[in-house]
């Protein structure tokens, strides 16, 4: 996967169904990459089918307080700690792996990774980070900016100051946390400087479109050409 360590696969806002989201799940995994889902939203009937595809990391977005927390955190593991429903697929490795040890493993099999961007999550910060099970938080500097009336601009200094805050937090509280950004290079520049643990950064749309940029301007340097197919 070109160096990725993971792949963040958007079931939130990319169109995706069950079938084609475990083809990506399996085409992440076959390239050397581990594969982070990111699901629609913090409900454990959305939840429970993607954790059985065997996935390596689990997105929740839009985590607002204590109690969307262990919502979500209850939905990825079974009882009697959480709610989550009993039926592996890719997860038990279609069956094949034992289901002692497939039970002993399945809490640790995954990452449970609760995004933070609305400012009703920052006020909240402590107690999101206090929930058991949960393994990391990611910033979402978008919904962030938005959520403080600065929609489309996620590296004003307010958005930046509150991501230092939540980054601060975590760190007190030993909890990995990471952001999720663009390719910009200024932001990836700025947020690289802050002490963060990982960083989700660039995705196929935006590549897509400074490839197409970089090739049409190659063509329109040549002089003589009429049109582009």
């Amino acid at each position: 996967m070109h160096g990725y360590d993971f792949i963040w696969i958007d079931a939130e806002h990319g169109p995706f169904d069950k079938h084609t989201l475990l083809m990506h799940v399996m085409a992440a995994n076959a390239g050397g990459a581990a594969a982070f889902v990111r699901v629609s939203e913090n409900n454990p009937a959305v939840i429970k089918p993607v954790l059985e595809m065997g996935i390596d990391g689990i997105i929740i977005p839009m985590i607002l307080t204590e109690e969307d927390a262990q919502k979500a955190i209850k939905a990825c593991l079974y009882p009697p700690e959480g709610i989550r429903g009993f039926g592996p697929r890719r997860a038990n490795k279609y069956g094949q792996m034992p289901l002692e040890t497939y039970l002993e493993e399945a809490p640790s099999s995954f990452l449970r990774i609760l995004q933070i961007e609305h400012i009703q999550a920052v006020e909240n910060i402590e107690a999101i980070l206090a929930v058991q099970g949960l393994d990391a938080i990611i910033i979402g500097p978008n919904d962030l900016s938005a959520s403080i009336g600065r929609l489309g601009d996620s590296m004003h200094p307010e958005v930046l100051e509150l991501g230092k805050l939540i980054i601060a937090h975590a760190k007190k509280a030993r909890i990995p946390v990471g952001v999720s950004i663009g390719p910009d290079e200024k932001a990836i520049e700025t947020w690289m400087k802050m002490d963060l643990d990982f960083i989700s950064v660039g995705d196929d749309i935006s590549f897509l479109q400074q490839g197409v940029q970089r090739t049409l301007s190659m063509v329109h340097m040549q002089r003589g050409v009429r049109g582009v197919l």
